[in-house]
């Protein structure tokens, strides 16, 4: 099972595409150490203040997939730095 998901934020604090990278790397490299998930940055690369983020997790089941999904989209969202503004997930 694959499960895929595009998350959009917004960074309102960054002033500069190197402190958004700042932030971009700082967050997907935990996620990816905590979680069992896959992450790209796929669109929005030259503005500043916005990004759009893929995530992929393959997994046995749709159960796991979904769950392990669930957590690493809830801790992106936990950081005090940006705010989630589209979310969409789909089950391959």
């Amino acid at each position: 099972m694959i499960a895929y998901a595009e998350c959009e934020f917004f960074i309102p604090e960054v002033h500069s595409l190197k402190e958004k990278r700042a932030v971009l790397q700082r967050m997907t490299m935990r996620a990816k150490q905590r979680y069992n998930v896959s992450i790209a940055e796929i669109e929005h690369q030259d503005l500043w203040q916005r990004t759009t983020l893929a995530l992929v997790v393959v997994a046995s089941s749709t159960k796991a997939a979904k769950k392990e999904l669930d957590r690493a989209i809830e801790f992106l969202q936990t950081n005090p730095e940006w705010e989630c503004t589209k979310e969409f997930i789909d089950y391959l």
